[in-house]
Protein backbone atom coordinates (compact mmCIF):
# COMPACT_ATOMS: atom_id res chain seq x y z
CA UNK A 1 0.00 0.00 0.00
CA UNK A 2 1.38 3.25 -1.07
CA UNK A 3 0.19 6.70 0.26
CA UNK A 4 1.00 10.12 -1.93
CA UNK A 5 1.73 13.50 -0.13
CA UNK A 6 -0.10 15.84 -2.47
CA UNK A 7 1.81 19.33 -1.06
CA UNK A 8 -0.16 22.00 -3.49
CA UNK A 9 -3.58 20.18 -1.83
CA UNK A 10 -1.96 19.77 1.95
CA UNK A 11 -3.34 15.82 2.12
CA UNK A 12 -2.29 11.91 2.01
CA UNK A 13 -3.86 10.31 -0.38
CA UNK A 14 -4.34 6.38 -1.06
CA UNK A 15 -5.84 5.30 -3.92
CA UNK A 16 -6.93 1.74 -5.46
CA UNK A 17 -9.54 0.66 -7.57
CA UNK A 18 -11.54 4.07 -8.18
CA UNK A 19 -11.51 5.15 -4.67
CA UNK A 20 -9.83 7.43 -2.55
CA UNK A 21 -8.88 7.88 1.23
CA UNK A 22 -7.65 11.09 2.30
CA UNK A 23 -6.11 13.06 5.63
CA UNK A 24 -6.30 16.30 5.16
CA UNK A 25 -3.50 18.50 6.86
CA UNK A 26 -3.19 22.76 7.32
CA UNK A 27 -0.19 24.51 8.05
CA UNK A 28 0.18 27.51 10.48
CA UNK A 29 2.17 29.59 13.44
CA UNK A 30 1.79 28.44 17.35
CA UNK A 31 3.54 30.64 19.15
CA UNK A 32 5.84 31.92 16.81
CA UNK A 33 6.53 28.00 15.60
CA UNK A 34 5.90 25.99 12.48
CA UNK A 35 2.66 23.81 13.14
CA UNK A 36 0.60 21.33 11.27
CA UNK A 37 -3.46 20.47 12.33
CA UNK A 38 -4.15 17.46 10.68
CA UNK A 39 -7.94 17.77 11.12
CA UNK A 40 -9.86 15.46 8.41
CA UNK A 41 -9.23 11.92 7.82
CA UNK A 42 -11.58 9.75 5.08
CA UNK A 43 -11.50 6.49 4.44
CA UNK A 44 -14.23 5.27 1.64
CA UNK A 45 -16.55 2.15 2.81
CA UNK A 46 -14.81 0.16 0.86
CA UNK A 47 -11.52 0.70 2.09
CA UNK A 48 -12.40 0.60 5.75
CA UNK A 49 -11.42 -1.73 8.33
CA UNK A 50 -8.23 -2.43 5.89
CA UNK A 51 -5.49 -0.36 8.24
CA UNK A 52 -5.90 2.75 5.60
CA UNK A 53 -6.60 5.34 7.95
CA UNK A 54 -3.41 4.27 10.19
CA UNK A 55 -1.60 4.14 7.16
CA UNK A 56 -2.15 7.44 6.00
CA UNK A 57 -1.91 8.96 9.10
CA UNK A 58 1.61 7.40 10.38
CA UNK A 59 2.43 9.00 6.84
CA UNK A 60 1.28 12.35 7.93
CA UNK A 61 2.94 11.91 11.43
CA UNK A 62 6.54 11.33 10.28
CA UNK A 63 6.04 13.93 7.42
CA UNK A 64 5.79 16.32 9.90
CA UNK A 65 8.09 14.87 12.72
CA UNK A 66 10.62 15.53 9.77
CA UNK A 67 10.08 19.03 8.91
CA UNK A 68 10.42 19.61 12.60
CA UNK A 69 6.30 20.78 13.02
CA UNK A 70 4.35 21.13 15.76
CA UNK A 71 1.72 18.50 15.72
CA UNK A 72 -2.08 18.79 16.50
CA UNK A 73 -4.99 16.98 15.32
CA UNK A 74 -8.48 18.14 15.23
CA UNK A 75 -9.14 15.00 13.93
CA UNK A 76 -10.21 12.21 15.96
CA UNK A 77 -8.92 9.19 14.61
CA UNK A 78 -5.16 11.27 14.73
CA UNK A 79 -6.17 12.50 18.21
CA UNK A 80 -6.92 8.99 19.43
CA UNK A 81 -3.77 7.63 17.08
CA UNK A 82 -1.39 9.96 19.14
CA UNK A 83 -2.71 9.21 22.31
CA UNK A 84 -2.16 5.60 21.91
CA UNK A 85 1.19 6.25 20.97
CA UNK A 86 2.33 8.44 23.49
CA UNK A 87 4.01 10.96 20.71
CA UNK A 88 3.57 14.36 19.89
Amino acid sequence: MQVQHQIPQCCFIYQAEGAEARLEYRLFQAQGQPAVDLYHTFVPPEFRGQGIAALLTTAALEWARQQHLQIHASCSYVARQLEVSGKN
